[in-house]
């Protein structure tokens, strides 16, 4: 899903509503306008960038031309076809889909484990961190990941050129994270340091399971929860050793959203937070 992630989603979605109020099939709809029923069905699931003829067209189609929802519906459409930044890069569909989801979430609520939400990690951080768990990386391929990172991280300052707010960030992120040694003892001491100034921004909230915690349920994997303005629903992303994976069904969100307010009730608060991540630097990282 190249491009601009929300207006898809609401092209998409509205649609989908026109075809269904009318009560007709995709394969009526495609037939009546001469079109694939297969390009009708990824245009009504936010695949791929929808083109402005096709919506042109469905909007004739549904008998709405010159109405406040056919010019929203062409608005949609003119933002979807924009190129995203993440696009000159080669990146894999996951990532890329994943890239969409947070550069126009307005909130993400991360959990991570065994290492730190990668928006708070140090470049060096990172590069240790992507050496090891991707060894058959070019150089080449190693600069590019941490330029995408830099870039992501931006998004906690400014989002200005995407008339947005700066993203706000709650993270939880387990103890292991903390202690993991990843490099060496002098990137970990850089790591803590920095992570211990991003966490006082004030639209970032960390927190951190600790070891001494009943583990909630949804502490064993890794994903994020988003959610948007100008969307009527939130997006949970998945991450996997085979990928990323989305669910947008409204009662397994639910359910999602649930489990991370548990896991934010488990985990120590920002303030306490600190201290353990101070108390871990003094530890281990103190000459």
């Amino acid at each position: 899903m190249p491009g601009p992630l929300m207006p898809r989603k609401q092209l998409a979605n509205a649609l989908k509503e026109l075809r269904e109020a009318s009560g007709a099939t995709l394969e009526d709809v495609a037939t009546a306008l001469l079109i694939s029923t297969s390009k009708l069905s990824r245009l009504e699931n936010a695949q791929g960038k929808p083109q402005p003829r096709d919506v042109r067209d469905l909007i004739r189609h549904y008998r709405i031309e010159n109405t406040d929802q056919a010019r929203q519906l062409t608005r949609w459409a003119r933002a979807a076809g924009e190129r995203a930044w993440w696009e000159d890069y080669d990146l894999s569909s996951g990532l890329s889909d994943y890239l969409a989801t947070e550069a126009e979430a307005s909130i993400a609520r991360v959990y991570t484990i065994p290492v730190l939400p990668v928006l708070l990690q140090t470049r060096e951080y990172t590069r240790a961190l992507l050496k090891r768990m991707e060894p058959l990386r070019s150089p080449s391929e190693l600069e590019q990941l941490l330029e995408v990172r830099e870039k992501r991280k931006a998004a906690l300052k400014s989002r200005e050129d995407q008339d947005l707010a700066p993203l706000r960030l709650i993270a939880v992120t387990h103890e292991s994270s903390v202690r993991q040694l990843v490099g060496s003892a002098e990137i970990m001491r850089g790591q803590l340091d920095y992570l211990i100034e991003q966490s006082g921004m004030s639209n970032v909230e960390l927190r951190v399971l600790p070891f001494s915690a009943t583990p909630p349920f949804t502490s064993t994997g890794m994903y994020a929860y988003f959610e948007f303005d100008d969307y009527d629903r939130d997006i949970v992303s998945v991450e996997t050793h085979a990928g990323f994976f989305y669910i947008e069904e409204k009662d397994r969100v639910g359910r999602y959203r649930r489990y991370y307010d548990e896991l934010v009730r488990t985990a120590l608060d920002p303030d306490e937070s600190r201290q353990l991540i101070h108390a871990v630097k003094e530890e281990f990282f103190t000459n």
